[in-house]
């Protein structure tokens, strides 16, 4: 009897409204510090970063308006929901990403959380806002290959 081998991934949140509004760039993993109460609200299945995004404060990058909502068995040492959270990445790669948000004038998206072997991980991309007619391109293409599909579907039958 053969075992599943799992990669050990286990995603807790995704941002897809992130890949509709922008287009990204580069994608980085980078460690996030969490409290206890957070880790164990996070591992509940439970977070939302729809409308989140990265900054730069003093050299560090934090991530700003990301939900992690409070866990109920935690009692007086519960966190704030609404917390900005450090993201912990090489230094090498911080300068890079300071330098293509302050240059390029590129903004800093999270895509997913999940944990990787017990750890916290956030995915993070470097991306470029969608202008209105890019938009609709892409609504274009995912109506035009649902049609393609339908048809497909109906000349194997």
């Amino acid at each position: 009897m053969k075992h599943k081998v799992s990669s050990g991934k286990k995603i807790v949140c995704l941002n897809r409204k992130a890949s509709f509004d922008y287009f990204f760039k580069e994608i980085f993993e980078a460690g996030i510090c969490l409290k206890g109460s957070e880790v164990k609200s996070l591992r509940e299945g439970r977070g939302n970063i729809t409308d989140s995004y990265a900054v730069d404060k003093g050299g560090e990058i934090f991530l700003i308006n990301s939900h992690i909502p409070l866990y109920k068995q935690s009692s007086y040492n519960n966190h704030n929901p609404k917390n900005d959270r450090k993201l912990l990445l090489n230094k090498k790669e911080i300068n890079k990403l300071i330098g293509r948000i302050n240059r390029d004038g590129l903004t800093i998206v999270p895509t997913k959380i999940y944990f990787l072997k017990g750890k916290a991980k956030v995915e993070i991309a470097v991306a470029k806002g969608k202008k209105l007619y890019d938009k609709r391109e892409t609504i274009k293409k995912r109506d035009w290959n649902r049609e393609k599909a339908k048809i497909f579907a109906k000349k194997n039958k």
